[in-house]
């Protein structure tokens, strides 16, 4: 019974705190600043630049030194003298090595942090934009739920009149009620949007739900707003683009940065086979009693030994590995560069066939499948078309209208794929690359 009043309990409390959680609109340039402030996959990543940095402290500390004790107990002590000392290690062309390595992999950590944030910043974007498309196609729903209801009352009208046979209405009720579970799955769409838009946003905040701010972009004259670039605009040819890109992504600065540091890490290792110097100095002393002479007798002693010869091992395996490891971070590379160049063309001719499909429902589509929706509208009412015509006419309209919704959430999601292979948040249109 304990137990189950706990699990009541429980479940309460967290129906409460779902309760109590904020729903607030953001704009997507408030998305970014969010995500990259409170993201906590980030926030963990960046932890990684502070433990790189601490490791070059730490390649570049001191051997700890030392302390010798050497005591003679008996008769041995006699003419032998007791000895503290200490001894410190020197390392030899290593330190510096080591150092070297670290701080390469510092950059390496940076250039990783850098492309982390950027690739956030997309997920960021592309949410945001399945977000609005999901809620826009829920406005085309609505819409034409509300055409269908006023077809209804003018279908109910005209069987009054004797004008109509009953049938209209029934037709009419059809489609609608068909109409009213593609509402509901779309209802569901919007809600599994959001919640990828706050999956990719992850912050460390359970007491807020973030929404996207706009409702549709389909009347948006201004693409700025979604940081995306106008329809009627025009990328500079694919030859252009290229060589600059593969300078900015950040894939391949990060392949590069891998050769950087598997380079050091080859002289490192190979450093290893160079000797150490030990250092070792202290105080001696014989008392009477141990003193062949009778009397008190002490002193300072020094030396050195040279350590880590490599007679037995040479580290031969170790610098083998690194010079694999070298030639395997130089193969990667030219593998990223040339699969940079396939997708960075992929998401070019995507991105420019989605402008073209785009521009054919501004220029075409929409303007007429309007006039003829319109048109049939009146029709109807007046008696000059069938319902059946109508509605046919109808469920077209609407098509064209989700496809223009799909077409330019397809125009935003492209263009952020085009981002991604450049590897730049924002690309000048004026400019040639």
């Amino acid at each position: 019974m304990k137990r189950f009043l706990v699990l009541v309990l429980l479940i309460l409390i967290g129906n409460s705190a779902l309760a109590i959680q904020e729903v607030k609109k953001i704009s997507l340039k408030e998305a970014l600043e969010i995500a990259v402030q409170n993201n906590i996959d980030y926030q963990s990543s960046k932890i990684n630049e502070n433990i790189a940095q601490n490791n070059i402290k730490i390649s570049n500390r001191l051997q700890n030194p030392e302390l010798n004790t050497f005591f003679n107990i008996g008769d041995i002590g006699i003419g032998n003298p007791q000895i503290i000392g200490a001894s410190e290690k020197i390392e030899i062309a290593k330190r510096d090595a080591r150092k070297k390595l670290a701080q390469a992999n510092l950059e390496l950590t940076k250039q990783n942090l850098e492309y982390i944030e950027f690739d956030l910043k997309m997920d960021v974007r592309e949410a945001y934009v399945n977000l609005v498309a999901a809620k826009e196609i829920l406005i085309v729903l609505e819409a034409r739920r509300k055409l269908l209801n006023d077809l209804l009352a003018i279908a109910k009208k005209r069987v009054s009149a004797g004008e109509v046979e009953e049938i209209d209405v029934i037709q009419t009720e059809i489609s609608l009620n068909q109409l009213v579970i593609q509402v509901n799955s779309q209802k569901a769409n919007v809600k599994s949007a959001m919640l990828a838009f706050n999956k990719a946003i992850n912050a460390n905040d359970n007491t807020i739900k973030y929404d996207a701010e706009d409702e549709n972009f389909s009347d948006k004259e201004d693409f700025i707003a979604l940081l995306s670039p106008k329809p009627m605009d025009k990328l500079p040819p694919f030859e252009d683009i290229i060589h600059n890109s593969l300078k900015n992504r950040h894939d391949i600065k990060i392949a590069q940065k891998e050769i950087e540091v598997a380079k050091k890490n080859l002289i490192y290792v190979g450093r290893q086979r160079v000797p150490d110097l030990e250092l070792l100095c202290g105080y001696g002393f014989m008392t009477k009693g141990m003193s062949e002479s009778g009397s008190y007798m002490h002193g300072a002693y020094a030396g050195a030994n040279i350590v880590n010869i490599p007679l037995f091992y040479s580290y031969k395996p170790e610098i083998q590995n690194a010079k694999m490891q070298y030639d395997q971070a130089e193969l990667k590379y030219i593998s990223v560069e040339n699969k940079a160049i396939n997708d960075l063309q992929s998401a070019y001719e995507k991105f420019l066939t989605a402008q073209v499909n785009l521009n054919y429902y501004n220029d075409y589509l929409l303007k007429n499948s309007k006039d003829m929706i319109k048109e049939a509208k009146k029709n109807y009412a007046t008696g000059k078309s069938s319902l059946t015509t109508l509605i046919v006419m109808e469920q077209s309209y609407r098509s064209i209208v989700a496809g223009y919704t799909y077409a330019l959430a397809d125009y935003y999601n492209y263009w952020i794929n085009f981002l991604r292979e450049v590897n730049a948040e924002n690309f000048d249109f004026q400019e040639t690359l």
